[in-house]
């Protein structure tokens, strides 16, 4: 059985990013697991950092 999909959430701004979704917009279609987003990522909203994004447990 396939992991649940998760939620990260931006430490400063509150954006969620939603595995999923995914985020067309910023080229991550849905389904792309946050292991799979690049290192060097950052948050569409304000700019944080990957590392500043914390799970969300619905």
């Amino acid at each position: 059985m396939a992991e649940a999909f998760k939620v990260w959430q931006c430490r400063t701004c509150g954006y969620l990013y939603d595995e999923a979704a995914g985020d067309p917009d910023e080229g991550l279609p849905a389904g792309t697991r946050w292991a799979d987003i690049p290192q060097d990522w950052v948050c569409p909203m304000c700019g944080t950092p990957k590392s500043d994004f914390d799970m969300v447990e619905l």
